[in-house]
């Protein structure tokens, strides 16, 4: 294959993990504690390879993720939209910050994330959300720099641009 064909089927294979991390189900203790895959994986890709990520992109990936998950319907769409829209705005800001920088970045989008998600489930008539509702984002701005690590040294053996 040539290289702009691995690439596409990279970027394709770590958006399908992230749709399937985030159907894995947990006990419910620790269901609160499940970062947002999908989100994390297309900041990464958003941070490091711009324009193989756009809005549309997002927002397909949004409502291919709502079907899976049966919530609704263009919830998680807004929601990546959304974060990929700040992503890509301050990308060159992001990119270039130390990794402890990129991830208090990352906890703001995510943190972002939960408030526009509460919001929209507001609007859906839901009962509001516990205090463990919030741990989420922390889990995933915890998780970050390994997930941007391990991504990124993915991507430099497999020589993908």
């Amino acid at each position: 294959m040539n290289r702009q064909r691995v690439a596409l089927f990279w970027f394709s294979a770590t958006v399908a993990v992230s749709l399937i991390a985030m159907l894995v189900p947990l006990p419910a203790v620790l269901q609160p504690f499940k970062p947002y895959w999908p989100a994390l994986v297309l900041l990464y890709w958003a941070l490091e390879s711009g324009d193989r990520v756009s809005l549309g992109l997002a927002f397909a990936v949004g409502l291919f993720a709502d079907l899976l998950d049966g919530v609704l319907l263009g919830e998680q769409a807004l929601r990546l939209t959304a974060l990929m829209f700040i992503a890509l705005r301050f990308r060159s800001r992001l990119r270039f910050f130390p990794m402890w920088q990129q991830t208090l970045a990352v906890l703001a989008l995510l943190l972002n994330d939960r408030i526009l998600l509460l919001i929209v489930r507001t609007f859906a008539g839901e009962a509001s959300p516990t205090l463990s509702w919030w741990f989420s984002p922390f889990v995933g701005a915890a998780l970050w720099p390994f997930l941007f690590l391990l991504l990124d040294d993915l991507r430099i053996r497999l020589r993908i641009a």
